[in-house]
């Protein structure tokens, strides 16, 4: 075999380095590593397009969120693309770095407004919502631990810095792409541009409810600049309506004349709302065990009136809802309810102890100081440690509600007891819903110990929906056993929802309105409410009446008033 033949059989003999067709191995590698950079620098470049786009037309609000939303021309970055095209390079870095830092704040904003628009259905609010962050630690910890609340909060921490970080070094990747495309970028701009205005004229939409031609930028900022405005003008509207309220200065022997001698209890039932006696999965065993409450407690000689209140939160806050109910004045937001705490306005519980009733706030999930309770004018406040509970935690890491009414009862109600008046709201069906004992004979109730080995069984797999109809019905169960135990001539029990539940159970649009009942032995008590319209028995139907729920503490004071004085 020639020498010739041995170089041309094979790559075998050829020279290392070298492929049969004469390109080195080295120019192969360097062709291929161009090639990786070429594709790694266009994935980078479609990455932080794709979150600028997300940032710039992503909505707010839960309900509006879906691919349709990002199929979408926004105008702000148009304007954008305009100014940094025109700029020279060194005020382009600047202006890129500034623009990229407010549009990563705003998708952080926009995260946000979409974390408390699926709990509280509504947008964050920049003035008067930053406690509900850590009302929003304090549940977790309560709920799940502490090791959850750092991991959450220290996760939040993170997002808050990194996102604006790589929305900035988004933006100004891109503009490098502006800059070295500019002929190319301009026409393109032009061209969005010319569309933008046509789908604005015309209105246009690819998906039904949601224009083409966005603004969600300039339009959540708008938005924003109203919030805040009014959120600072709101201490002037609350002056005057603490200023207007005709019980501030009305003597107590004027005030509850017809409740004298009566023990009233005003329960909250954590999340029981309206979806509760409507929705078709939930209603059923709920309806069933109000109307079979109304049988039994009629068949006992208890009347019962039922209607419904628009709550003032949803979702969550149910210290709003309590402040609205007692003190009849909105509060919706945190700044309201400090701000009303701080004034010396007369509320429900104010107006019993000017009358004479020993008033009472029984908080189970107390567990620190709470030196808001004042407003409610108490005589005692009883917390977690004033409770005295021996046994397991359940939801939101609180007794059970017949082990916080049995104890209630002992404390308060025991023979020879003056009248009381208690707020008590009731948590066994607060969120995360987690399971709830069986109800236990009530002499047997004691310490709480008798629910150890019965508590948080595992039912997982029921979901989220089913969790929580099993807990509002335990509530109302455990209120109507209640007054079936302890219940007498002397007993006043005014039962409601602080607020809907969160959307996961109740949907998009299921509104605010909560149950309300006010259920006696004695007839002259329902008599004096008679003139409401409400529904008799303990399940309000479709067509009970709806009253906003700060106008209750005013109606109750003038139906339990004098007959012959009415404060409006």
């Amino acid at each position: 075999m020639t020498d010739a033949s041995r170089r041309t059989d094979g790559d075998d003999d050829a020279p290392i380095g070298t492929a049969n067709n004469g390109t080195t191995t080295d120019g192969i590698a360097a062709s291929g590593g161009r090639r990786f950079r070429r594709v790694l620098t266009a994935t980078v470049t479609a990455l932080a397009a794709a979150l600028v786009l997300v940032a710039l037309v992503a909505p707010s609000d839960v309900n509006e969120f879906g691919p349709g939303a990002f199929l979408r021309i926004p105008v702000e970055g148009l304007i954008a693309v305009a100014l940094l095209l025109v700029l020279p390079a060194r005020p382009r870095r600047v202006v890129a770095t500034i623009l990229g830092a407010l549009l990563g704040l705003v998708l952080v904003l926009k995260v946000t407004d979409l974390g408390f628009s699926l709990v509280l259905d509504r947008p964050f609010d920049l003035i008067a919502d930053w406690t509900f962050l850590g009302a929003g630690a304090e549940f977790l910890s309560e709920s799940y631990g502490r090791a959850a609340e750092v991991g959450a909060v220290a996760l939040a921490v993170v997002a808050v810095l990194a996102v604006p970080l790589l929305v900035t070094l988004s933006v100004r990747r891109l503009t490098r792409v502006v800059a070295g495309h500019r002929v190319v970028t301009a026409r393109a701009t032009t061209a969005f541009a010319a569309a933008w205005v046509v789908c604005a004229v015309l209105g246009a939409q690819i998906v039904p409810g949601v224009p083409v031609a966005a603004d969600t930028v300039a339009a959540g900022l708008y938005d924003r600049g109203r919030q805040v405005r009014a959120g600072l003008n709101d201490q002037e509207t609350l002056n005057t309506q603490l200023a207007g309220d005709p019980f501030q200065n009305v003597p107590g022997e004027q005030l509850l004349t017809a409740l004298r001698g009566k023990d009233v209890l005003f329960t909250f039932v954590e999340s029981y709302g309206r979806v509760a006696l409507e929705d078709p999965d939930l209603a059923p065993e709920v309806d069933a065990v109000l109307d079979e409450g109304t049988r039994q407690l009629r068949a006992a000689g208890y009347g019962s009136r039922s209607a419904f209140l628009t709550s003032s939160t949803t979702g969550g806050g149910s210290w709003l809802a309590h402040a609205t109910l007692m003190s009849g004045i909105r509060t919706d937001n945190q700044l309201r309810y400090t701000n009303l705490v701080r004034s010396d306005h007369l509320t429900l519980n104010g107006a019993f102890k000017r009358a004479g009733w020993r008033t009472t706030l029984v908080m189970p999930a107390l567990t620190r100081a709470w030196p808001e309770a004042e407003f409610f004018s108490p005589d005692q406040v009883y917390g977690m440690k004033e409770l005295g509970y021996r046994g397991p935690l359940f939801s939101f890491s609180s007794p059970p509600d017949q082990y916080t009414l049995s104890t209630f009862q002992r404390r308060e109600r025991g023979p020879g007891h003056a009248p009381v008046m208690a707020e008590i709201p009731l948590l066994s069906s607060h969120v995360p819903w987690t399971p709830v004992p069986p109800l236990v004979d009530w002499d047997d109730v004691g310490d709480g110990s008798v629910y150890k080995g019965t508590a948080r069984a595992d039912r997982s797999a029921e979901g989220t929906r089913e969790a929580y109809r099993r807990a509002v019905v335990y509530s109302l169960r455990t209120l109507i056993s209640y007054v079936q135990r302890y219940g007498d001539e002397n007993l006043v029990l005014v039962f409601l929802g602080d607020h809907q539940p969160a959307r996961a159970v109740t949907g998009e649009g299921a509104g605010k309105d909560v149950p309300i009942t006010v259920v006696a032995k004695d007839p002259a008590v329902l008599d004096r409410i008679g003139g409401w319209g409400w529904q008799d028995g303990l399940n309000p139907g479709p067509q009970a009446p709806v009253w906003p729920m700060e106008s209750f503490r005013d109606r109750f004071l003038n139906a339990f008033g004098p007959k012959s004085t009415t404060h409006s």
